[in-house]
């Protein structure tokens, strides 16, 4: 395919994944503010709002965070058919595994910051050196920093797959990744700066020590199924068939 051939096939992915958004997001906006009253569950005290369209916006994160959920399988099957042409033939029958396992680890990376991550920070902040401190908490900023945390657990989980495809794709090897741990380590402190909505190294932690954790599954996975190997002729003659 040539070069503008494949800027034609990004662009169709890209439309037919934004409008899987697109459509998710419409169905979550219905029950954003039951998401809004259990994401504010580890407060004592309700939200407030200081603007008059704020209340809104955060219902329109909520319901893109839950776009984005409900859409993943789509997303990440447009991904998958974006990257098929790259891979033998026998290789391309992994699609409907890759797209179950990601949506998965992408469901678990999110349900991984409701349950531990996100309750025990927002009880670290809102305890740490307050005792003759009121906290009063607008609805705006208390979403837009739950919505980059549950994005970003979400995107970080994905590791794995993403591992294994890019050794299926013979860009990488498990071997080349082992020998590339500290830079992993310094990598995964970057990653987790950029993606963490504050800059305080005990947000980061919390994402750090999970990416690592993810990153070492990952070469596991990616030497128990990521070897590629070049289809004999046999096999050819079979997918022919």
């Amino acid at each position: 395919m040539p070069f503008f051939g494949h800027l034609d096939e990004l662009r169709t992915r890209l439309v037919r994944a934004s409008i899987a958004i697109a459509i998710g997001v419409g169905l979550a906006f219905f029950v954003s503010e039951h998401i809004i009253s259990w994401m504010s569950r580890p407060l004592s005290q309700p939200l407030i709002f200081t603007s008059p369209a704020e209340a809104f916006w955060a219902n329109l994160k909520v319901a893109l965070l839950g776009g984005i959920l409900l859409a993943s399988p789509a997303v990440l099957y447009q991904v998958w058919k974006f990257l098929e042409p790259g891979l033998y033939p026998h290789e391309r029958k992994l699609g409907l595994a890759f797209v179950t396992v990601a949506s998965l680890l992408f469901l678990m990376g999110m349900a991984f910051c409701a349950w531990v991550v996100f309750p025990f920070t927002i009880g670290f902040f809102l305890g740490y050196k307050t005792g003759d401190l009121t906290p009063m908490l607008a609805i705006g900023s208390y979403i837009d920093f739950a919505v980059k945390l549950f994005l970003a657990f979400g995107l970080i989980f994905e590791l794995p797959p993403t591992i294994t495809l890019l050794a299926k794709m013979g860009i990488v090897t498990p071997e080349s990744l082992r020998k590339q741990r500290k830079y992993a380590v310094l990598g995964a402190f970057v990653v987790a700066a950029v993606l963490t909505p504050t800059p305080d190294v005990f947000n980061q932690c919390l994402m750090v020590v999970p990416l690592l954790v993810l990153y070492e599954l990952g070469i596991l996975c990616a030497q128990w199924f990521g070897r590629r190997q070049e289809p004999t002729a046999e096999s050819d003659d079979t997918d022919l068939r």
